[in-house]
């Protein structure tokens, strides 16, 4: 589970160097005020802000709701060697729905697509923990 708890953390940090990149551009270009980033809210004399700043933003902090579980998962399987390959399976999955699903909200942002790749990944996060219980000795 080490490997795939990895990829999960690198492409983390992938996406913490693009949203840096994409904030620094649109301040440079003044598509956003940096007083913006103080408290994240568009005054009243500000401009609207660009919905790839919101989409990241948003996607920043759903990095830290469900893959924690799955943090806390991989953890767990490595520290009772309970690694079954259905489990390495289910969290190599993840990872590619979790990758999935940050590109669809950072890009095109369609709302049933990325329904489907979150429901997609809480179910082999629900199938992990699962793994996990039914394989602890």
């Amino acid at each position: 589970m080490l490997y795939p708890m990895f990829a999960l953390v690198m492409c983390t940090f992938v996406f913490i160097f693009v949203q840096l990149y994409l904030r620094v551009h649109a301040v440079k270009s003044r598509a956003v005020r940096m007083r913006y980033f103080k408290l994240y809210q568009s005054g009243e004399d500000m401009q609207p802000v660009p919905a790839y700043l919101v989409a990241g933003q948003n996607h920043f902090a759903n990095l830290f709701e469900t893959p924690l579980l799955f943090y806390v998962a991989g953890v767990l399987a490595i520290v009772m060697k309970v690694e079954p390959t259905a489990m390495v399976v289910c969290g190599w999955a993840y990872v590619v729905t979790r990758v999935v699903h940050a590109i669809i909200h950072c890009t095109y942002n369609h709302v049933l697509h990325r329904a489907i790749t979150y429901w997609v990944s809480l179910m082999l996060l629900l199938a992990m923990w699962i793994l996990l219980v039914v394989n602890a000795n």
